[in-house]
């Protein structure tokens, strides 16, 4: 295997997606993804490529969330299984077709979801509430989108779930802990169906996310649900208005 000479950009890359990730739930795939489809990786190899290297961030995200308390069994639980058959479908969709003509639907999607979220920010004072009702095809949609455009798991679950009223913390922790077997599911069948490249970007990204992982876990216990509320609706507005915008040939 040769190291790219720019391994060092890959891990802080690496190291920078899954601080966001780890501390707001959403982020990684699409900041590595648009990374690498920038650089010129086709969509379906910048997928296998991301989910591969996120498998090592994820994991070691997920066993730190549930050191740090961060999990929500039942959460967790009824997602898992929507998740894992959502992202083997997605990974094998994108491996047999092209899976951009989707990304301006699910940015479209993610642009409403950010509006509600910083729209709860302001004007919404209740508590948080526990979210039951319609977590299976949540999961299994996030996980189905995520292997089609390279990321968007936690932009579409955490998202939707914050939108919700479930509590910050819980939901970020749970939703990066059932990660782990949506991005290992994907990964396994792009292996089957695609093979994997690109094993220096693999490793700078992994490197970088597992080093990054156990801060990212200890920050979302700390912060304040309002301003991080605020931020994760423009984060998540922003990158939708890129993806349109990018859909729309604009430069």
């Amino acid at each position: 295997m040769d190291l790219p000479p720019d391994l060092f950009y890959y891990i802080a890359i690496g190291f920078a997606a899954q601080l966001v990730d780890g501390a707001l739930g959403m982020a990684y795939g699409v900041i590595a993804s648009s990374l690498l489809m920038g650089l010129g990786v086709p969509p379906a190899v910048s997928s296998a490529t991301v989910h591969a290297a996120e498998c090592f961030s994820t994991g070691a995200s997920a066993i730190s969330h549930h050191t740090f308390g961060n999990i929500d069994k039942n959460l967790f639980r009824r997602l898992l299984l929507p998740g894992v058959l959502g992202a083997g479908v997605g990974a094998y969709a994108l491996a047999s077709f092209p899976g951009d003509s989707l990304k301006p639907w699910i940015a479209a999607y993610l642009l409403v979801v950010g509006f509600i979220i910083v729209l709860k920010a302001f004007f919404s004072d209740m508590p948080p509430r526990q979210v039951t009702s319609h977590l299976a095809p949540l999961g299994f949609f996030g996980a189905l989108f995520d292997a089609i455009g390279g990321g968007g798991w936690g932009a579409i679950v955490a998202s939707n779930l914050l939108a919700r009223g479930n509590e910050f913390r819980l939901t970020v922790g749970s939703v990066n802990a059932v990660e782990f077997f949506v991005t290992l599911t994907a990964s396994i069948v792009f292996l089957v169906t695609l093979g994997l490249s690109h094993w220096g970007m693999i490793l700078g990204l992994g490197v970088g996310g597992l080093a990054a992982a156990p801060l990212g876990a200890w920050l979302v216990r700390y912060v304040k649900p309002k301003p991080m509320l605020i931020f994760v609706g423009l984060l998540v507005m922003a990158l939708s208005v890129r993806t349109l915008l990018k859909s729309a040939g604009v430069p």
